[in-house]
């Protein structure tokens, strides 16, 4: 059973339904998690008002609210777990969303999610988190070292290039819509790493990634962990995270990094 954890509210639906429908059509059992066991929803900015004329840039592309559209179907996505109901002794993966929205904190501080994710990840199952959702890894403690999880690994996350032309497009009208906390996440990130140049940014002006072309994308895979930066990697994401649950074998992998220029 692989479970995806989602906030209150607030996540980025490309980035929770793409991977989420590679997994489902391939075979797997993908379950979810909320703080508090309740059906939770993407920001709807997102998925229904939108960003005036910043649309075409900014908002989820039809593959990934024909995604988002099947997601919401799924009987499991309506009758979701909450943390604390998680049993790591049954999972075969975890996968962890991003989101701009404040609903967002509700997964990104909640020390339950933070103990589930370093549990499933020392133990090396195949975890995959994007965007904000790496903000959980670099939370998330080794109790035999007190470190991030992520210390001594690599990682990208949404960059601070990203992050800031999102927020200065914008903060006319949205103010801190798209800044989530004052620092930027890949300075809360590289943070808790055991070495800056161990956060890889990737190209500094990303191109979208698509079914056909999912190449397009950028992630980079640390033993049983990848890690992508936004939404327009999504569909590279789904493709890597799914060859590392294949490839998993109930053993804790290596730390052998690979980026995916």
């Amino acid at each position: 059973m692989i479970v995806f954890l989602l906030p209150s509210s607030g996540y980025d639906p490309t980035e929770a339904a793409v991977p989420w429908a590679a997994l489902r059509d391939a075979g797997y059992d993908v379950r979810f998690a909320t703080p508090d066991g309740r059906v939770a929803l993407a920001d709807r900015r997102l998925t229904d008002t939108g960003f005036s004329w910043l649309s075409p840039w900014l908002m989820t592309r039809r593959a990934g609210l024909e995604a988002y559209r099947r997601l919401t179907d799924d009987p499991w996505f309506r009758a979701p777990l909450s943390y604390a109901e998680v049993d790591p002794a049954i999972l075969t993966g975890l996968f962890v969303p991003g989101g701009h929205a404040p609903g967002m904190r509700t997964l990104l501080e909640d020390a339950v999610a933070q103990r589930l994710f370093a549990r499933v990840f020392l133990v090396g199952l195949p975890v995959g988190a994007v965007c904000h959702g790496v903000l959980l890894a670099a939370r998330a403690k080794d109790p035999t070292t007190g470190r991030s999880v992520l210390h001594g690994r690599r990682t990208t996350a949404l960059t601070s290039l990203l992050e800031l032309t999102a927020w200065n497009l914008t903060r006319l009208w949205l103010g801190r819509y798209y800044r989530t906390y004052p620092a930027t996440v890949q300075a809360e990130v590289t943070a808790a790493l055991a070495e800056p140049g161990h956060f890889l940014a990737g190209p500094p002006w990303p191109v979208r990634d698509t079914a056909a072309r999912p190449r397009r994308g950028f992630t980079v895979r640390d033993g049983n962990y990848v890690s992508a930066r936004w939404p327009g990697d999504c569909h590279r994401l789904a493709a890597d995270y799914l060859a590392l649950v294949r490839s998993y074998r109930h053993s804790p992998a290596p730390s052998t990094a690979e980026n995916g220029h």
